[in-house]
């Protein structure tokens, strides 16, 4: 027997969710193929580029202490205005 797209998607919400979850999961599994050798190989271009490009001087760094910072002001800043909301 073959059910049509709606007919499996009618059956398929009367299951529970964590079934739906993992019969969806497994769905959209059989539609991604990934070569994982082509995506290392990207990665490590990728990886070899940004070096690269800091080794060269074409970007800047940024210490650690200054990003902590940042980012801590930026909590700080989004804390405090959702107080005055």
């Amino acid at each position: 027997m073959s059910l049509s797209a709606s007919e499996f998607y009618e059956a398929g919400m009367n299951l529970p969710p964590w079934v739906r979850k993992d019969v969806a999961l497994r769905l959209l599994e059989s539609l991604e193929v990934f070569d994982d050798d082509s995506v290392e190989e990207a990665w490590s271009a990728e990886i070899g580029s940004r070096v690269d490009n800091i080794l060269t001087g074409e970007v800047e760094t940024i210490p650690d202490a200054e990003v902590m910072a940042r980012l801590a002001a930026d909590r700080a800043a989004r804390h405090a205005a959702r107080q005055q909301a």
